[in-house]
């Protein structure tokens, strides 16, 4: 059983009197350096002038630089900028400033574990992957709380990259809740099997297929909205709460029945081997080359699903319901404030 980590288990000591520099201030960025800061770590934001995270790091009262500027005799470094533009952003700010000792540490291994980068020997590659969006890190590292998180060592230059890393997930809050060890390969391949398969992928497919199961039949679609999307947060919180027993002990008997009864013939043998599938895809290499191509090449079936997608009846319906109920909105406003 992995054995979990806690405050108790490192020391965020480690990271004092070093020169932290983080590129991008997205959903991670801004969310482990206003912690990071919090914590008392001496922190430089880069990003792009003139940019939307420019003005936003502005408007958390951080004075950025840019991303060449930051890195100037920075002693960790972390990168925050998307998966498909890493690459790009290594070779032309982070590869020529690197000093032996230097440790560079992100928050998915994508781009180092299927070699989009390949950094120096002479330095240290961590990884620090929150289990959780940006906007959730920084909420509950202000409430004194935290969002679990991954480490990894992909390189240990210095003999301390490990201490590093777990000093990071102290500084942003995730060592309150608990930190587990991983490699960069077993994250990268879980994290994306799980996005497609389940949590992003699989989930909206099968929210979709009821919704147009129930309108095919005739049903109101607004009503298909509430049974088929709707009412999946209450399920998903009590997932969270307390796993499919707890899920399973505050539903109705009814919906317990048809739950073990039914589910199995929709997520059958089939879905089963689509995820086989899906999983070696991850595996082999072949998604990532395909998400890189398409990146390079323009986006243009990228593009072309997004545009498909929202112009789906369950998101028209879903838009006029959800502007009925304004606690809905709210939750949604906050989250975009926050990042």
């Amino acid at each position: 059983m992995a054995k979990v980590l806690y405050e108790t288990d490192g020391d965020f000591g480690v990271l004092q009197n070093r020169k932290i520099a983080i590129i991008g201030y997205g959903s991670q960025g801004h969310a482990h350096a206003l912690s990071l800061k919090d914590s008392g770590a001496d922190v430089t934001v880069g990003v792009r002038p003139g940019s939307e995270g420019w003005r936003r790091a502005e408007s958390h009262g951080w004075t950025p630089v840019s991303p060449e500027e930051a890195v100037q005799g920075a002693d960790v470094i972390g990168v925050f900028v998307p998966d498909h533009v890493q690459r790009a952003v290594w070779e032309a700010v982070v590869a020529p400033v690197l000093r032996p000792g230097t440790t560079v540490l992100f928050a998915h291994g994508f781009t180092i574990h299927f070699g989009q980068i390949t950094p120096p020997g002479d330095v240290n590659v961590v990884m620090v992957a929150p289990k959780g969006p940006g906007h959730l890190v920084r909420r509950l590292y202000s409430e004194g709380a935290g969002v679990p998180a991954l480490i990894a060592v992909h390189q240990d230059a210095t003999g301390d990259a490990r201490a590093v890393a777990l000093a990071w997930a102290i500084g942003i809050g995730s060592a309150r809740a608990g930190v587990l060890e991983t490699s960069f390969p077993e994250e990268t391949e879980t994290d994306l099997f799980g996005e497609q398969a389940v949590l992003c992928g699989g989930a909206t497919e099968l929210v979709k297929a009821g919704f147009e199961t129930l309108v095919e039949a005739g049903y109101q679609p607004e009503i298909a909205y509430f049974e088929c999307l709707h009412e999946l947060k209450l399920i998903v919180d009590l997932l969270y709460e307390g796993g499919m027993d707890w899920m399973r002990y505050s539903i109705s008997d009814t919906a317990e029945y048809g739950d073990l009864t039914r589910g199995p013939r929709v997520i059958g043998e089939p879905s089963r081997q689509a995820m086989r599938e899906i999983l070696a895809e991850v595996q082999s290499g072949r998604f990532a080359r395909e998400f890189v191509e398409e990146n390079t090449s323009g986006r243009s079936m990228m593009k072309m699903l997004r545009e498909r997608a929202a112009r789906h009846q369950i998101e028209t319906v879903g838009s006029e319901l959800r502007a009925m109920m304004p606690f809905v909105s709210q939750a949604r406003e906050q989250a975009e404030q926050a990042t």
